[in-house]
């Protein structure tokens, strides 16, 4: 197994190196499960990021990290479903294709918490930001819940994401092509 070794908000983590096709491989950043890494990504992301009334990522990778902001800017959290639960009602839906995802994939909000998004400034925030057709998606959910983008934010900027003037971030992620 290879290993590319990411420093980020003081830390430094080994992330695998794993095949999306036959021409390029990611590096897998995954927060879930590690405290310290989210905590400080959270705290250093902040520093760089606008005032905002409200949080919003998509479901999963995205939710400690989003989780952590919200609790250390004391404002609440969105998470966009990718499917529509029980309880939801009156949900608005866009379609997403990601990177790490083979099929297109479909985003939903329930009503109650796009009320929540209504005339407020919403901060977009990800794990990582690659293709950025998972931002696309999300802007077009708040926009369509009457939400104000205030940012659109992750700890990674992946290859030519990297390169966006419209995307806060902490360090680049390289793309490895075979």
């Amino acid at each position: 197994m290879e290993y590319y070794t990411l420093e980020v908000a003081g830390l430094k983590r080994d992330l695998k190196i794993c095949p999306v096709n036959e021409k390029l491989d990611i590096a897998a950043f995954i927060m879930f499960s590690d405290v310290e890494l989210t905590v400080k990504c959270a705290e250093e992301l902040i520093k760089k990021c606008p005032e905002c009334d409200v949080i919003i990522t998509a479901e999963s990778k995205g939710i400690p990290l989003a989780y952590e902001m919200a609790r250390q800017l004391n404002v609440p959290y969105v998470v966009a479903r990718k499917s529509v639960k029980l309880y939801m009602s009156d949900t608005v839906c866009v379609e997403v294709k990601s990177i790490t995802t083979e099929a297109m994939q479909k985003l939903y909000l329930d009503g109650e918490k796009a009320q929540l998004l209504n005339g407020k400034r919403v901060l977009i925030v990800d794990d990582v930001i690659s293709t950025g057709e998972s931002l696309n998606a999300l802007v077009k959910l708040t926009e369509s819940a009457g939400g104000i983008i205030a940012g659109q934010a992750a700890v990674l900027a992946e290859g030519d994401a990297a390169d966006r003037k419209d995307i806060i971030y902490l360090e680049k992620l390289p793309l490895f092509f075979k």
